[in-house]
């Protein structure tokens, strides 16, 4: 079983690297873009079948290692 976790900053706190990238495609002419954050995907391999014990298990990997939880939130995709 694969999971997929996407880990993004908590509305409110400034991404910086977001505004980065907002101001170089505004340089480069794409004016349609209101806004940009920026993130990280983690792709986990797993051993375990079990989607309800997978899940417990990235959970908690994302609260004690994936994720820094008091600026950023996390969510997480079993296939």
């Amino acid at each position: 079983m694969k999971a997929i976790v996407n880990v993004s900053l908590k509305q409110g706190v400034l991404d910086s690297q977001g505004k980065a990238v907002h101001h170089a495609l505004d340089s480069l002419h794409f004016n349609g873009v209101e806004d940009v954050r920026v993130g990280k995907q983690i792709v986990l391999q797993l051993q375990e079948s079990d989607k309800e014990k997978a899940m417990s298990e990235v959970t908690k990997m994302c609260e004690e290692l994936l994720a820094n939880t008091v600026i950023e939130d996390y969510e997480i995709e079993l296939v």
